[in-house]
């Protein structure tokens, strides 16, 4: 499939100013004003991964709806969403029992809006870091980097002080925020204009990516990642939220698939054209790209490796 199929499978409606754009596999468009997001449900990921047979469905109170995943060693992945669709938690249970808190995405005190999930305004004001470590070290770009260089950026602390816990939401809607942690550009992996898909010769470059995301993760098996999808200038805000977001998905998928990395230290978004690589109009294929970064200070509230 290709974003000429998509466009004619959405479904758009209106809700007081809010547009909303429903497309296959459980992804929502929302537009209101200038602001214009995307949101997946991960489950449909898991479910890809670990099969149909291993995924069941449960409705509790509230309107939560909870997707258990059973992994081949016995542990579950749980995962509660709300009844807007936005994820609450995310559980590792191991089979002794024992439940890890992977992902915490409501604080209390924090208003909800359909849609959108926790957003809290002042997150999104926050300055900038102030970067004081060399710019190869801050951004790390696989096609000159050493493995020492990416499990370095995947363990590092934060640049700057990391005030409080944040919420999943919190952390995708703040660029500030993310900011405060290293990245990783793939760059050694590219998409056709107008796909999410690699061509299979492509996938081995992600295998620097999955050795360092692997020796991050035996040092701390609740480390979480955020894969970033970005697009370049071309086509509308619509076309090119999803074709990033399924881009961060599709290199999400390969890593556990192909690399065994586990799919629940991975979470994906998309964010379409905001934040260009190469500052041009025209089509570029290295903003065709995804990033990734390590997010588990961010949720937690540590400031120390």
């Amino acid at each position: 499939m290709r974003i000429e199929d998509l466009r004619n499978q959405r479904r758009e409606r209106r809700e007081g100013n809010r547009v909303i754009i429903e497309e296959p596999g459980n992804r929502t468009i929302i537009r209101e004003g200038n602001d214009i997001i995307i949101r997946h449900d991960e489950s449909e990921r898991f479910r890809r991964i670990y099969g149909a047979d291993d995924v069941r469905v449960e409705r509790r109170g509230a309107g939560e709806e909870v997707t258990i995943v059973r992994r081949p060693d016995g542990s579950e992945i749980v995962s509660v969403r709300d009844e807007n669709g936005n994820l609450i938690r995310r559980i590792r249970r191991e089979p002794a029992g024992r439940e890890v808190v992977l992902i915490e995405n409501r604080r209390s005190g924090i208003g909800v809006r359909p849609g959108y999930g926790y957003v809290e305004e002042e997150v999104l004001r926050l300055p900038p870091p102030v970067v004081r470590i060399p710019r190869e070290e801050y951004i790390v770009e696989t096609e000159r980097a050493t493995e020492a260089d990416i499990v370095e950026a995947f363990t590092a602390p934060p640049v700057e002080r990391v005030a409080r816990p944040y919420t999943l939401d919190e952390i995708r809607r703040s660029q500030p925020l993310r900011e405060r942690m290293r990245r990783v550009d793939v760059d050694t992996i590219t998409f056709e204009f107008g796909s999410w898909e690699l061509r299979p010769e492509q996938a081995g470059s992600l295998r620097v990516i999955a050795d360092g995301l692997r020796q991050a993760i035996s040092r701390n098996p609740n480390e979480i990642f955020l894969v970033e999808g970005h697009t370049d200038a071309v086509g509308s805000d619509e076309d090119n939220l999803t074709l990033s977001d399924r881009r961060a998905e599709t290199v999400a998928t390969i890593l556990t698939q192909q690399f065994q990395i586990p799919a629940e230290n991975l979470t994906t978004q998309g964010y379409g054209e905001q934040y260009l690589k190469v500052n041009t109009q025209g089509p570029a294929e290295e903003n065709r790209r995804v990033t990734l970064r390590r997010i588990t200070p961010l949720l937690q509230g540590q400031n120390q490796q």
